[in-house]
């Protein structure tokens, strides 16, 4: 099973409802990322993909600065799990992987 692409999330916070892509790939043997939402794209540290479960940080400034912790469960081209950020309540984090169009796979 693999993570890289680009994938749709949905996080339920304390403020609402917030939706970001993270995309991820393969660089020189490791896995590497980057998410967008709120108008910033940042880049993703500590990637860990193992069996199925697929770990990250990332900081965002938008709509406040925060460092984030994801934790999910990676199910095919679907993914569920939580985001933390410090001291606050986990937030739930759901995802789909979009489909890659025909004739752009490597």
């Amino acid at each position: 099973m693999t993570v890289e692409g680009t994938w749709d999330l949905s996080m339920s916070t304390p403020i609402g409802k917030i939706k970001a892509v993270a995309e991820f790939r393969r660089e020189d043997g490791l896995l590497v990322g980057t998410a967008r939402g709120a108008g910033e794209e940042v880049p993703l540290s500590h990637v860990v993909f193992d069996g199925d479960r697929l770990t990250w940080k990332q900081s965002i400034t938008k709509p406040i600065r925060l460092n984030l912790a994801f934790a999910v469960t990676v199910d095919g081209d679907t993914l569920t799990g939580t985001s933390k950020a410090g001291r606050l309540p986990a937030s739930k984090v759901t995802g789909e992987r979009r489909a890659v169009p025909a004739g752009t796979q490597n």
